[in-house]
């Protein structure tokens, strides 16, 4: 990788860390849910049950860790975020929680049965180094499993996105785009060679899709409060592009409201597993 590219890669994590921080509230209220639904088949993935002794890295506010800790297992949870932990605490306050970034963490060599992520990967700059890491914690015979976002997205999924475009709205230059190595989890076979690559085996992968069911209010209450990428760029724009995004999201939205007057929004996750 050139000089130029791990400056790149070294901007958007310094991103990712900046656009999260002090952002668990506004997540809990407006994403996490969604954020929710693949968490019972990542954990079946990862094999998690009684007495296992698992990781979910990138815990956010501890649905997976949470729910782990119902069937049994011991549970350590880390996120990069202070805020995202104190929420996961509330969730999952059996489990040991701890700060801590990929592609770095603060354990030995083969201490866990499994180790989880969900939609963590999608975050961080360098993956194949995040997956070494992961590889390296797990027991020998150990299972990962992880979730990240599919493309191409889903109508419903990219939403918000299409509003930022039709309302005109600018990517100000000083935010960096996602590293290209990060397409390769958004479909299944990438995101499986990658695992190959950072040598596990028993390398498995699918879809998984649904419909989120939530409010109009609260789902533009994410980028409105500040929450993920779209948040921050959101605030980047003048008050005029700012209400013009708004006036797209309202109409854009109107194709997915059910007969409760919520919406109905198609979503679609990776899921992979392997095996140490």
């Amino acid at each position: 990788m050139s000089g130029i590219a791990e400056a790149d890669v070294d901007a958007f994590d310094a991103l990712e860390r900046r656009i999260w921080a002090g952002r668990a509230t506004a997540y809990a209220a407006s994403v996490a849910r969604l954020c929710a639904h693949p968490v019972p088949a990542l954990l079946d993935a990862a094999g998690v049950g009684p007495g296992s002794a698992v990781l979910d890295v990138g815990t956010g506010t501890g649905t997976a860790a949470a729910a782990a800790c119902a069937r049994g297992a011991r549970v350590t949870a880390v996120d990069a975020e202070p805020s995202m932990l104190a929420e996961a605490r509330r969730a999952a306050p059996e489990a040991e929680l701890h700060v801590a970034t990929l592609p770095e963490l603060p354990f030995a060599d083969g201490t866990f049965d499994a180790v989880v992520g969900n939609f963590v990967l999608n975050h961080v700059g360098r993956p194949a180094e995040a997956l070494a890491e992961l590889r390296r914690v797990l027991r020998p015979g150990g299972r990962l499993a992880l979730t990240t976002w599919a493309a191409p997205a889903p109508p419903g999924q990219s939403l918000l996105g299409r509003a930022f475009e039709a309302a005109g709205a600018v990517r100000p230059t000083d935010l960096p785009p996602p590293p290209a190595a990060l397409r390769a989890v958004t479909e299944v076979d990438g995101f499986l060679a990658l695992l190959a690559a950072a040598g596990f085996g028993g390398v498995d992968g699918r879809v998984v899709a649904w419909n989120h069911r939530t409010a109009v209010e609260t789902w533009w209450g994410g980028p409105a409060d500040g929450v993920a990428f779209l948040g921050e760029l959101l605030r980047r724009q003048s008050p005029e592009v700012r209400a013009g995004v708004r006036r797209e999201f309202d109409r854009l939205a109107a194709e997915f409201v059910g007969e409760d007057g919520g919406l109905e929004l198609p979503h679609a996750a990776v899921l992979v597993a392997a095996r140490r």
